[in-house]
């Protein structure tokens, strides 16, 4: 059996596909899967850390450009729709899966036009405009929030939750050997890093180098800006782990008391999975506001504060910190009930679904099989 995922751009559409491509390959070793992107996302660079094959395919945003951009965006549909069908081809797919970002709109039309079972998965509480465009060619749409299905037709949506990779759910057999001394504080700002939660984290260290002298630090700073924050942190003398990107983040995420983040649909899945109480700075440029909106699920559950970007302060910032990890009734009240949003059965959902969908069954001893005569 042959899958193919499209799914790039960043962290938050390519990681939930990785996770599912896992599952799939958990219940049969045999599968083959390629990932379809382009050659501006992360997708290079993760896939290959992941041990997945990827095709590139030509796909250019729309939303949120100019009417340059807008214009060479719907130029490039009919030249992808074409080589996505030229891969399906070669391939002779069994199965196409969108994630939303460039690549969705054109496999999943080109599997469409070649009869190929094919299912959109939407993380956001607000569904892009790629998998809404083309949910009417979808057979299934699978939700992580149960608001998103609004833009969907009600006969093909499954709210199932967003997939993780399981290594998020493994504790390590010496949990201790995990967990830092004293509190420990992990600031992510996405796959691509966050300029503005960079400034304002090295804004607040001074106060929170003074107010919480034994707390420990690891910063995702996204390429662009490592040098910037590596260098403000050694130029005040404080000690932390500053990396450009996080390849291991189950492993650094169970190590973290509380965590700064975005508010991107996988970055909520992982911190309930994990049970991570949070701060979330929606990106304010997020199509649709949909950030806002999943990080808004998640503090009313009580798992997360959210400071929207345009009240962000080094100061503000540096205090809320402070009044997380100096009260350890709220840091725990606000775990539990970020892991009690936890879903971790997504990706089995889903795979199932996949497998009725394409008249297949299954056994996690042997290859998928076609039912029936």
């Amino acid at each position: 059996m042959t899958i193919v995922v499209a799914a790039g751009g960043t962290g938050g559409h390519l990681y939930p596909a990785v996770a599912l491509a896992r599952e799939f390959l958990r219940r049969d070793p045999s599968t083959n899967i390629l990932f379809v992107g382009t050659v501006r996302g992360v997708e290079s660079r993760v896939l290959a850390h992941e041990g997945f094959e990827l095709a590139l395919i030509t796909a250019n945003p729309v939303m949120g450009k100019g009417l340059l951009n807008v214009v060479k965006g719907v130029l490039s549909v009919p030249i992808g729709i074409r080589q996505s069908l030229a891969i399906l081809k070669r391939r002779r797919a069994d199965l196409v899966i969108g994630v939303g970002g460039y690549t969705s709109p054109t496999m999943l039309v080109a599997a469409a036009l070649k009869g190929i079972a094919r299912v959109i998965l939407e993380p956001n509480a607000h569904p892009g405009l790629a998998n809404k465009v083309v949910a009417s060619f979808a057979q299934r749409v699978f939700l992580a929030f149960e608001s998103a299905g609004t833009f969907f037709d009600r006969r093909k949506i499954r709210i199932v939750g967003t997939p993780i990779r399981q290594e998020f759910l493994v504790q390590p057999a010496d949990n201790a050997s995990t967990k830092q001394a004293g509190r420990h504080l992990l600031i992510f700002g996405g796959s691509q890093g966050a300029k503005a939660i960079n400034t304002a984290v090295l804004e607040g260290l001074p106060l929170l180098n003074q107010r919480l002298p034994g707390l420990t630090i690891t910063h995702q700073t996204g390429e662009g800006d490592f040098e910037r924050v590596r260098d403000g942190y050694r130029s005040l003398g404080i000690q932390a782990k500053v990396v450009s990107f996080l390849y291991e983040m189950p492993a650094v995420l169970r190590t973290a008391d509380l965590v700064v983040a975005r508010a991107g649909a996988m970055t909520i899945a992982e911190l309930t999975a994990c049970g991570k109480a949070a701060i979330l700075i929606p990106l304010p440029t997020a199509i649709y506001d949909h950030q806002m909106k999943n990080a808004r699920v998640m503090e009313v559950a009580g798992g997360a504060v959210v400071l929207p970007q345009a009240d962000l302060t080094g100061g503000k910032l540096g205090e809320l910190i402070e009044a997380v990890l100096s009260n350890p009734q709220r840091l725990e009240k606000m775990q539990r009930k970020s892991l009690e949003m936890r879903r971790i059965d997504a990706g089995e959902v889903i795979v199932d679904e996949c497998y009725a969908l394409m008249g297949l069954t299954h056994d996690i001893n042997q290859p998928a099989r076609v039912t029936g005569g």
